[in-house]
């Protein structure tokens, strides 16, 4: 009787754990021989169109219309360490020479068509970026898993520093959301590779945001694999930590943790809006303060 018990009752933690480690990766995947997507507004109907191996993109307006961006996008594949073929997408403003590249980490979910988007209004002052789908994401080969994330965003940092067009610009890393504490992971890794990092609305640990949810339970049912706030400690350059007082899915009280174990220089920048809605709605000011970051 005690056996089953206790049987029932490891079963029961077992399913919660599992349960709780599904909720920082909810992937879209998209099958690798699509050659169409739909997406629909309230007011239009959006057809993307991918023409080849490398999954290049075209946008039609009413499934018929040609939409012409400010920016350009090449499609690549490339390899992450631990065997899966990634799809990444360069944008490069069309009527100026980048010298500042961000290297994109999304959040949870989606993929790189519902991602991009995210970081497209940085481009209009002059900052080219690479966006990119962790394993299990959009066209990318592999599973979704937190492990899967971490050397993905690795391989993607490597990839972009082996291309010519890239490397001789400044580096910083963008991160949002789940990127966003990833990123923290990533820069203080490999920082003598980068020039700067920026976290918008980033969760402080894996336990962290799980106790959000289901309090002391989630912060012992969930493993930690690597946090933020312990491995900003060990970044010395420049960060910009962005995050809204009005995020509804991250709070800001995460970001600010993170801020306090930051060193200098460092920066906290306030605003208002929704979760990883920065770029859109400041644009310029979040613009400016990158390139003074690196101008410091």
């Amino acid at each position: 009787m005690i056996f089953n018990y206790f049987l029932t009752l490891l079963t029961v933690v077992f399913l919660s754990a599992c349960s709780f480690n599904k909720i920082y990766l909810q992937p879209t995947k998209i099958p690798v021989d699509t050659r169409k997507l739909t997406m629909k507004s309230a007011t239009e109907t959006t057809l993307v169109q991918f023409s080849d191996n490398t999954y290049q993109p075209t946008f039609l307006k009413n499934v018929k219309d040609t939409i012409e961006f400010d920016f350009t996008i090449e499609s690549v594949v490339f390899e992450s360490s631990n065997g899966n073929k990634l799809n990444g997408w360069i944008l490069k403003p069309k009527n100026e020479t980048p010298t500042i590249t961000l290297l994109h980490f999304h959040g949870n979910a989606g993929f790189i068509i519902s991602q991009f988007q995210a970081m497209t209004p940085l481009i209009k002052n002059g900052f080219q970026v690479f966006v990119f789908d962790y394993s299990g994401f959009g066209f990318s080969e592999g599973k979704a898993t937190r492990k899967n994330v971490l050397i993905d965003a690795n391989s993607a940092l490597s990839y972009v520093k082996s291309r010519s067009d890239i490397k001789n610009t400044k580096l910083i890393i963008y991160g949002q959301s789940l990127g966003g504490h990833l990123s923290a992971v990533i820069a203080s890794q490999r920082q003598s590779e980068i020039d700067g990092l920026v976290i918008e609305g980033a969760f402080s640990s894996h336990k962290d945001i799980a106790a959000e949810t289901a309090a002391i339970f989630g912060r012992l049912l969930v493993s930690e694999k690597y946090s933020a706030y312990k491995s900003i400690r060990a970044y010395k350059k420049p960060v910009l930590i962005i995050h809204s007082t009005e995020d509804e899915v991250i709070p800001i009280k995460m970001g600010r943790k993170i801020f306090k174990n930051a060193n200098t220089p460092k920066e906290f920048y306030e605003i208002k809006k929704c979760h990883m809605c920065g770029p859109e709605f400041y644009t310029d000011s979040i613009s400016k303060k990158i390139i003074s970051m690196l101008n410091d």
